[in-house]
């Protein structure tokens, strides 16, 4: 991908802006992304984006007096009101006890999507969409065929069984 305002090198640098819900992209090439100002930071700690996705949940959570940021971990005590300060968890057992809460974090961050997908090179010779909404359509169908049989609809199995053995 060439970058957007000299059109002569390749962009390295890629800016996402949601503004007022407007989604705009910007792809540059390190010099011109330095020209207009663009700090680069090679890396992003853990505990810096936890932070900063934590601030923004916050901020639209109306219900951080309520009763949900007063629930504690049984194990480590932890609050999620203590796990927005800190953006750590206290142990394991945390992702059991705060699971709804951690949810919306994560679906407000992606785009109201909780499944990794993963990322698809822009090149290459199959075409990325295709075989990644393949994978997906397949991850549905088996998703499908266990609740078919988990409802003893054995014919509905057998139809999305034969289903996967056609896109396989």
């Amino acid at each position: 991908m060439q970058c957007e305002i000299c059109k002569a090198r390749t962009a390295t640098v890629h800016l996402t802006e949601i503004i007022d819900g407007q989604r705009t992209e910007s792809h540059l090439c390190q010099n011109c992304a330095q020209k207009e100002g663009v700090t680069i930071k090679n890396q992003l700690s853990l505990n810096e984006l936890l932070s900063s996705l934590i601030a923004a949940h916050q901020q639209t959570d109306e219900n951080s007096g309520s009763e949900k940021s007063r629930k504690a971990c049984p194990e480590c005590g932890i609050t999620m009101e203590q796990f927005r300060k800190q953006a750590l968890l206290g142990c394991p057992k945390d992702y059991d006890v705060f699971e709804s809460d951690l949810r919306e974090i994560i679906e407000k961050t992606q785009d109201n999507n909780s499944t990794h997908k993963g990322k698809v090179p822009v090149q290459t010779h199959i075409s990325p969409t295709s075989k990644h909404e393949e994978q997906s359509k397949m991850e549905d169908l088996k998703k499908q065929l266990s609740e078919a049989v988990e409802k003893e609809d054995y014919e509905l199995a057998a139809k999305i069984r034969d289903q996967l053995k056609k896109t396989q």
